[in-house]
């Protein structure tokens, strides 16, 4: 009589898939402060991108993925704008002014942008009660968090506030973009260009600002250049890596849970390795917003599919803009 098929070594890949999903992509907000300390936000997102999207976009060429069309480095050169230079570009630079947790908090409300912009742009679909109730709970959410407290009053500063605001806007507009955007059927050479193009975007927005005069190798601290290969390694290849491979073994709903966790995570690492400030305020913003992103993101998969289309590329596989991360 055969015997049963073993298969915990499968099931142990998907638990260190979520694993690396949550924990990663939730580090790596403490990971960018500690990258910024001494270097220049905007040259040291490009660095990472740049490096992480070659590595990328060679494997997967290697691979023996066919080459991308112009169309294709047209689409994700946009994306990578959105997505990557003004979205990730954002928060890197607004980390110099607030705290890392508070940063992965509002970055948390993406879904809340892209639904409002899809409702106001022409042929877009008006969201469900419950979604707007979502919506309404985000921004609650947010105004808990970014307004004064405290005996002092103070509040974050606005130039970050601001500045994380419009980066995920613009996250939200590049994953809006992306949904009838022509890409290639390979996710991973598609993150590839994504991140390519991002990257020297960022690189320019870094030379174009002046961020070269202030780049000192020797002041360069040991810590940054360690976050700096973590982001490069484990939060732009690694994690992204293991997201694809969970899309693959679980639905995509469970994958998706990463956006409830990684705030969590991030807020937890910020004040035991940063020292950053837990306040019951800031605990009780938190979970408004990941509670109003888990309504959107419940109920508004709920709408007719014929209004509502998944990011994905043509194979079915999302694009790097059907998520945001740091």
């Amino acid at each position: 009589m055969s015997q049963p098929t073993f298969r915990a070594p499968a099931n142990w890949r998907v638990i260190a898939a979520f694993a690396a999903v949550y924990i990663i992509w939730g580090s790596t907000y403490l990971a960018i402060r500690f990258a910024i300390e001494t270097m220049p936000p905007f040259l040291m997102a490009g660095v990472r991108f740049t490096l992480a999207g070659a590595l990328l976009y060679g494997w997967s060429r290697w691979r023996g993925v066919a080459a991308p069309k112009r169309v294709h480095w047209r689409s994700t050169l946009i994306i990578g704008g959105l997505l990557l230079m003004a979205g990730n570009g954002g928060v890197t630079w607004a980390e110099q002014h607030i705290p890392s947790s508070l940063a992965s908090l509002l970055v948390a409300i993406v879904p809340l942008w892209v639904v409002l912009l899809d409702w106001v742009r022409p042929g877009g679909s008006r969201p469900n009660g419950l979604v707007l109730t979502g919506v309404l709970m985000g921004l609650a959410g947010m105004f808990l968090l970014v307004g004064p407290s405290g005996e002092s009053g103070e509040a974050l500063n606005p130039l970050g506030v601001i500045s994380i605001l419009i980066a995920t806007s613009c996250w939200a507009i590049g994953s809006l973009y992306s949904r009838n955007a022509q890409l290639p059927d390979a996710p991973l050479l598609t993150t590839g260009m994504e991140m390519l193009c991002g990257g020297v975007l960022l690189l320019l927005v870094g030379t174009v600002s002046g961020e070269w005069p202030r780049v000192n190798v020797s002041a360069i601290s040991l810590q940054s250049l360690l976050a700096l290969v973590y982001l490069i390694v484990f939060g732009a290849m690694i994690a992204y890596t293991a997201y694809v491979y969970l899309l693959k073994h679980t639905t995509a709903a469970r994958a998706s849970t990463y956006a409830y966790v990684n705030p969590v995570v991030a807020v937890f690492l910020g004040w035991a390795f940063a020292n950053e400030a837990l306040t019951e305020r800031t605990l009780i913003a938190a979970a408004i917003i990941i509670a109003s992103v888990f309504v959107i993101n419940t109920f508004r998969a709920t709408e007719a599919p014929a209004l509502l289309e998944p990011d994905v590329t043509t194979d079915g596989e999302p694009t790097e803009a059907a998520y945001s991360q740091p």
